[in-house]
């Protein structure tokens, strides 16, 4: 049996996100606060760019993601809730292989060992391959005379 506090973080949660994982660099547009004076029209997007290092909470309304990059020389690091509606969009620029679930060891980690493989896409090769063609009734009869 459900309750109410559950029914209500099931309509909450959020369908178009894409699916992203530790060592994944990302593009998160996060909307800014609006003013009073301005319309809701007028809301723009901040974006922030990183690799993700932490994914945490599950698959639930309380799903976040931690977010690294370097801005002159230093780590700045962001938590962004996954089903917020602060969140208009989440771009995958680059898979990562990682093979821990967190990549807390890039904070300290310099030069190539801060560096994550990529990920290899496995694509699915389908051949066309046509199936019994046909020939048109006009086609046959012209043949046959």
């Amino acid at each position: 049996m459900t309750t109410k506090i559950e029914d209500f973080n099931k309509l909450q949660l959020r369908n178009d996100l894409p699916d992203v994982r530790p060592g994944d660099t990302v593009r998160v547009y996060q909307k800014l606060h609006e003013k009073k004076d301005q319309e809701a029209k007028q809301a723009k997007a901040q974006s922030f760019e990183g690799l993700i290092i932490a994914r945490k909470h599950g698959k639930g309304i309380s799903a976040t993601i931690t977010v690294r990059k370097m801005i002159s020389g230093v780590g700045v690091e962001k938590v962004f809730p996954l089903h917020s509606p602060l969140i208009e969009k989440i771009d995958i620029l680059r898979r990562g292989k990682a093979r821990r679930a967190k990549l807390y060891y890039l904070r300290e980690a310099k030069g190539r060992k801060a560096k994550l493989k990529k990920r290899e896409a496995k694509a699915l090769i389908i051949e066309d391959k046509p199936a019994i063609e046909e020939k048109p009734a006009e086609e046959t009869e012209a043949t046959n005379e």
